[in-house]
């Protein structure tokens, strides 16, 4: 296996189990919004934008998996093009993972699910 900086293993552990909570989160407010107060006009919105959340996260960690096998496999060495790949894939998950867990405890908030 082509060897690559620690941080950048950690930081890619790290984001990985950030999306994962964030899948996890969207789902089961999902089912306890659906649950307690079904699908009506005020909650379709918002299951919609739950469903939405676990989807844009979903391709993020496929993503970050499929880079750590391709790195995996480089030998000897990981090439600059994919390098630059993670990097810029890192980066934009870390814009967008605070505002998919905004959603999240906005709706938990709005609607007592805590």
């Amino acid at each position: 296996m082509a060897k690559f900086p620690h941080d950048l293993t950690e930081t890619i552990w790290t984001l990985k189990r950030q999306l994962l909570d964030v899948i996890d989160a969207a789902t089961s407010t999902e089912l306890t919004l659906f649950d307690r107060y079904g699908e009506t006009n005020e909650t379709i919105v918002l299951l919609d934008e739950l469903k939405s959340v676990s989807e844009r996260a979903v391709p993020w960690f496929s993503r970050l998996s499929n880079f750590q096998l391709r790195m995996a496999e480089s030998q000897p060495n990981i090439s600059s093009d994919m390098l630059n790949l993670v990097h810029q894939s890192i980066d934009r998950i870390q814009m967008e993972l605070p505002a998919m867990e905004r959603s999240i405890e906005e709706i938990k908030t709005e609607w007592n699910l805590s």
